[in-house]
């Protein structure tokens, strides 16, 4: 085997997961090999991840989810991932090991630290995570993807911000095409938490649109499976065209294409509005650990690139109102679109591999 090794720990949400795969990518670039440890759950995002990065999976469990007997199980999981990702690391040396957070993180990094191998977390929201706050203190390097980030006292971050996937960087900075007299895009994404609040508001908003700007709307949904039938429907009595799906493959072309994004405010999709620089009305997740959503949302707000509703706040004719002010003004979503671009940043990922760099003992 030649080329050092980076080993990449992620949980199983696309926020974890695409931060991950954009340091991959640019790692292989420069002659590394990498491997992603993860859980059943993350395998499923991993399809994106080049070829060339071999996929471990590992034991792993969460206290937060699941019964009683989950819960007592759960230690005895997360002991059993650490004994395999021991193995793993005295079997192949990582020079190397970055955590994105989740529970599935937890073996790898646990490992690391036994065997002290170089290490680091990124944190990809404005809050540390559970499992990222355990090794704060554990770990050479915090690489922090919303700024400011609250840390505890006494550690430091690195802002590097939220790295994007190759498929985003090929969008930035996409030319802004303002609404107008013509058929425009409309993408919706509910992220891999709550999306049924936006499945049940968004058809219901676009419905009360005016006829003549609701005609022109071409909705790009994603939506769980359960509610799909729900949203379609909506959709379908309004006689508003939609494409509905859990999941879209192409969602940075989708990005590049659309006139208004609504999204929940995970780190990595505000990430890759920003990159690509589109208008955006954010509803952050009322649940998210210490809010984190909310201050996810915040820098591109602040900068009046996008307009926060919050889950209280939410319902139809509000969230109506929100579309119809950005889709009637084009100089309006043009200025919101050239503000989200000033707030990416595309260089995220090289300054990641900066820091895996010096970490693995190599000039950056």
């Amino acid at each position: 085997m030649t080329g050092k090794l980076l080993l990449i720990a992620a949980g199983g949400t696309g926020g974890h997961m695409f931060p991950a795969q954009a340091l991959a990518e640019a790692m292989l670039a420069r002659g590394w090999r990498v491997t992603l440890s993860t859980d059943d759950r993350g395998a499923r995002y991993a399809g994106g991840f080049p070829a060339a990065v071999k996929v471990e999976r590992v034991a792993s469990a969460t206290f937060a989810r699941g019964g009683a007997l989950a819960k007592l199980l759960a230690p005895f999981r997360i002991a059993g991932g650490v004994i395999a990702a021991l193995w793993s690391q005295l079997r192949d040396r990582p020079a190397v090991v970055v955590g994105f957070g989740g529970y599935p993180s937890i073996p790898a990094l646990s490992a690391a630290w036994v065997l002290r191998r170089p290490r680091m977390i990124h944190e990809q929201n404005g809050v540390l995570g559970r499992v990222n706050r355990v090794f704060a203190r554990h770990v050479q390097k915090i690489a922090c993807g919303t700024w400011p980030t609250t840390l505890p006292v006494g550690v430091t971050g690195d802002p590097v911000g939220n790295p994007v996937r190759q498929a985003i960087l090929d969008r930035a900075s996409a030319p802004y095409i303002p609404p107008g007299d013509y058929p425009m895009a409309l993408v919706v994404i509910g992220g891999s938490q709550g999306a049924r609040i936006l499945s049940d508001v968004v058809p219901a908003a676009v419905a009360s649109l005016p006829e003549a700007l609701r005609a022109k709307l071409r909705v790009a949904h994603q939506a769980r499976d359960e509610d799909a039938h729900r949203a379609a429907a909506a959709y379908e009595a309004a006689d508003v065209r939609a494409e509905i799906a859990p999941f879209f493959a192409d969602i940075p072309r989708r990005l590049s294409e659309a006139q208004l994004v609504i999204s929940r405010s995970g780190a990595s999709s505000v990430a890759d509005v920003a990159v690509i620089g589109r208008p955006s009305i954010l509803i952050p997740f009322a649940a998210a650990t210490g809010d984190h959503q909310t201050a996810n949302a915040r820098g591109l707000v602040d900068a009046g690139a996008a307009v926060l509703i919050t889950e209280a706040g939410l319902d139809a004719a509000s969230l109506s109102r929100h579309i119809a002010a950005i889709l009637d003004d084009p100089a309006h979503a043009e200025t919101m679109a050239r503000n989200a671009l000033a707030e990416g940043k595309p260089d995220a990922t090289a300054r990641m591999v900066a820091l895996v760099e010096a970490l693995g003992g190599e000039t950056p």
